[in-house]
């Protein structure tokens, strides 16, 4: 059960809900619509010895322009001895001259179990031209037993080299899985790669999958798409999979309000 939530300035967080017997599932809410140039934002999450929880958002992340400089995120993650949290937003939305940094660090215990995703993708423009947005970094540290074991270090710069069009390989959304669990050894990254060759699409063109053993237990997860459906459709039969077999339960229900 949830112990203790609080917040306050512009994000708001729901009472939890327990769609899955008893695993909370937390909501982000941003009443104000959007990211503006010079916003920052701090989220901190903290697991006590096995406990677990899911996060998430009741909406897409939408940044507008940012003429007053970056909007900023910062995401503090503590997971316990056998913690498990699955982070799941809604789709990063980056606009015609945005900039959004977004840095998150995660200590976690060995045998604990840390699932963060993330989807980008660019807004609409007047011109209709895509990626006319500035830049888009995420930044993910994650300290293994007070160690650092993961650095993932997503950048997307559309004007560099003239790049705008090209960008993605001609995809439009880019996801991202990042898992670091005791379980998640070769062998289970093998399993997942053969689970994602035959993810369904929604598009004619299949995602582009891609999954990279990590130093520590885990795996970076990348996956290219033509919508938001397919590439979520890519990170949740991932997040599925490693529910079933690594604690028996079912998909994973998020309750949008």
């Amino acid at each position: 059960m949830a112990v203790e939530q609080f917040h306050s300035g512009s994000l708001r967080l729901l009472r939890a809900h327990y769609p899955d017997a008893g695993q909370p599932v937390f909501t982000v809410v941003n009443p104000g619509g959007g990211y503006l140039g010079g916003d920052a934002y701090s989220t901190r999450v903290a697991l006590r010895d096995g406990a677990s929880a899911v996060l998430t958002t009741q909406s897409a992340t939408k940044v507008y322009r940012t003429p007053q400089g970056p909007a900023r995120a910062e995401q503090v993650i503590e997971l316990g001895p056998g913690a498990w949290l699955e982070s799941v937003p809604d789709a990063l939305i980056a606009y015609r001259d945005a900039t959004y940094h977004q840095d998150t660090l995660a200590d976690v215990a060995p045998d604990s179990s840390l699932a963060l995703a993330e989807v980008v993708t660019h807004g609409w423009s007047p011109d209709g031209e895509p990626f006319r947005f500035e830049e888009v970094s995420l930044v993910t540290r994650v300290r293994v037993g007070g160690r650092l074991a993961v650095v993932d270090n997503l950048l997307i710069r559309p004007g560099e080299g003239g790049a705008g069009p090209l960008m993605l390989g001609g995809y439009s959304h880019v996801g991202s899985l990042l898992v670091v669990d005791p379980r998640a050894d070769d062998s289970a990254v093998v399993a997942l790669r053969g689970l994602l060759a035959e993810c369904p699409a929604a598009q004619p063109r299949r995602p582009l999958v891609g999954v990279t053993r990590l130093a520590v237990p885990g795996f970076a997860l990348r996956a290219l798409a033509d919508s938001t459906e397919d590439v979520e459709a890519v990170i949740r039969a991932a997040l599925d999979w490693m529910r079933a077999e690594w604690r028996g339960q079912g998909a994973l229900g998020l309750r949008k309000l």
